[in-house]
């Protein structure tokens, strides 16, 4: 079992610290009555989404001998306007750079994270639908 503790600070701030000792700060934007000191839980999620499948295919990658030299993830969430706001629709862009990229590697290691691994990925996947995409940088 995973756990966390989330202590709350000051206005709108928080300090999440993980099983690991790992501490992350939580925060709201000034509009909303915050103080801006740290991400918003909603991008954490999306942050924590593409941590997750990267791990996943940075590693996959490696076994298969890939020469990765950069490698990023974009993601973005869709919300409803109104209230409850959960995500409705999420995309990863997966950016992969190396010399000799095999881009058959990138699918099948991209397909095994958000299939079988992330279990990030496994879990929103319940509530909103993930697309993804990937795009292969060559080097010389």
């Amino acid at each position: 079992m995973m756990k966390s503790k989330i202590r709350f600070t000051e206005d709108l701030q928080f300090v999440g610290v993980a099983d690991s000792g790992h501490a992350v700060i939580m925060d709201a934007p000034l509009s909303a009555g915050g103080q801006n000191t740290g991400s918003k839980p909603s991008e954490l999620l999306l942050m924590a989404f593409g941590g997750c499948s990267g791990m996943d295919v940075i590693s996959i990658l490696r076994k298969k001998k890939q020469d990765v030299t950069n490698f990023e993830m974009n993601v973005s969430g869709e919300t409803p306007e109104k209230y409850p706001k959960s995500f409705t629709d999420i995309h990863i862009e997966y950016v992969v750079t190396g010399k000799n990229i095999s881009e058959e590697a990138v699918k099948h290691a991209v397909e095994l994270s958000l299939e079988k691994y992330c279990l990030v990925g496994a879990t929103i996947g319940k509530a909103a639908k993930i697309t993804h995409s990937y795009k292969v940088i060559q080097e010389s």
